[in-house]
């Protein structure tokens, strides 16, 4: 993403900056409103919009980075500006979102739980700002993740809220075991263990019609069951990560 330091002319004025360099920044603070937007939802007990602006929060976070590559607007200054928006959107806000729906009855150990997944959060990005310049020096796509990334971290700490939504549970059921699902989320996240990375996965030739195929299954759950869709998607990715914690053996914490 883009400072905000314009060149200076031949007078010493500051020229004017290309409105297209500011459009990640732009995108970055455009999925932080929706963040906290979702924490006033979330207040309400409107859950289900809550969440959608967190999964619209994930999309702007996966556009802003690539306006930024796309359009070589990256810097220092972006980067913050991007790690503190995702501490909002896939910290702070599910949860709130999950401790409203689930843990409400907790009370305070309920909270503690909540605190333990922003703090994970919190630590999950700063080792990702301190090691971020090695990574960029790593030719080639990035096969994995260090730990399961904020914006999967957060999927998976509502799943939960998902299976509320869906109907599978009920608001408020298994206080305790979300309690300890947020905790082990947290732990998933300040691991060092190896977590896929979309870059990595290479499809056989022979299984494209039907990953296309299943493109209309996809979009027709999405329109019609999205919230068992993101069940779905959240088990799966969960399936991935513990493959990955067996193949590990001990190296969970580094």
């Amino acid at each position: 993403m883009v400072g905000l330091t314009p060149k200076r002319g031949a007078r010493g004025d500051q020229a004017a900056v290309p409105i297209l360099m500011l459009l990640p920044n732009m995108i970055t603070l455009i999925g932080m409103s929706l963040g906290l937007t979702a924490i006033r939802f979330a207040i309400e007990d409107r859950f289900a919009m809550a969440v959608t602006l967190i999964l619209m929060a994930g999309i702007a976070d996966f556009f802003d980075g690539l306006a930024a590559r796309r359009l070589k607007a990256e810097s220092p200054m972006g980067a913050q500006l991007d790690s503190l928006s995702d501490f909002l959107c896939f910290g702070v806000a599910p949860a709130i979102i999950v401790y409203q729906v689930h843990l409400t009855d907790l009370g305070a150990f309920g909270w503690m739980f909540a605190l333990i997944f922003v703090a994970a959060t919190c630590l999950r990005l700063a080792r990702f700002n301190v090691t971020a310049g090695n990574d960029n020096a790593v030719s080639g796509p990035k096969l994995h993740f260090t730990g399961v990334p904020a914006p999967a971290g957060a999927c998976l700490g509502l799943m939960p809220v998902f299976l509320s939504l869906s109907g599978i549970i009920n608001s408020g059921d298994g206080a305790v075991a979300v309690s300890i699902w947020l905790a082990f989320v947290g732990l998933l996240m300040i691991s060092k263990l190896k977590t896929p990375s979309p870059k990595a996965v290479r499809v056989q030739r022979r299984l494209i019609p039907v990953i296309l195929c299943a493109t209309a299954i996809v979009i027709g759950l999405i329109f019609t069951r999205p919230w068992l869709f993101l069940v779905l998607i959240s088990a799966a990715y969960l399936v991935l990560v513990l493959v990955a914690l067996i193949r590990a053996r001990g190296s969970f914490l580094g």
